[in-house]
């Protein structure tokens, strides 16, 4: 009997932690990127498919384009620039990135001289979240994206006069 109710209760907390799971699950629309171009040689095509989320106009995307390295405590920089191009006949927009993996920055003296392996982006772009639509990168072989969801603040604040 004892075992009985050990069961039932280990039962329950197992639907109760499933159910809990179930509704973290992301949605997400299905995408199509065969319109897209091949990438070059050289590059690849690597893509940000957005979760469906409630109120999608509030939210932002914000996307680093880089390649880890080893660096020193300098804050660092990739040079290049990410350049907006117009699928042709559709009305969608892709980026092709231009770098050559060069990196600029500070010129702190570092004391210990040991470097780290760093992820260093291109600047980064903020652009509005569309779930329906993916964001489509052409990147050298060797480089990652990277993005991050902004979110409101939850409330408004107004300016001071002076």
């Amino acid at each position: 009997m004892k075992f009985l109710k050990v069961l039932s209760g280990f039962l329950i907390l197992f639907v109760a932690t499933n159910i809990s799971a179930q509704k973290k699950i992301e949605k997400f629309d299905k995408l199509q990127i065969d319109m897209f171009p091949k990438a070059k040689e050289g590059f690849k095509q690597v893509y940000i498919q957005l979760p469906i989320a409630k109120n999608e106009s509030d939210l932002k995307v914000e996307f680093f384009v880089g390649i880890e390295k080893m660096l020193d405590c300098n804050k660092h920089f990739l040079m290049g620039k990410v350049n907006v191009q117009d699928l042709q006949g559709w009305g969608y927009n892709y980026y092709e990135v231009e770098s050559k993996g060069e990196t600029g920055g500070t010129l702190m003296g570092c004391p210990d001289q040991k470097k780290k392996k760093k992820f260093v982006s291109l600047q980064p772009e903020i652009v509005r979240y569309n779930s329906k639509l993916p964001l489509v990168f052409y990147v050298p072989k060797d480089f990652e994206v990277r993005y991050r969801v902004l979110r409101p603040d939850v409330t408004m604040k107004k300016a001071v006069q002076k």
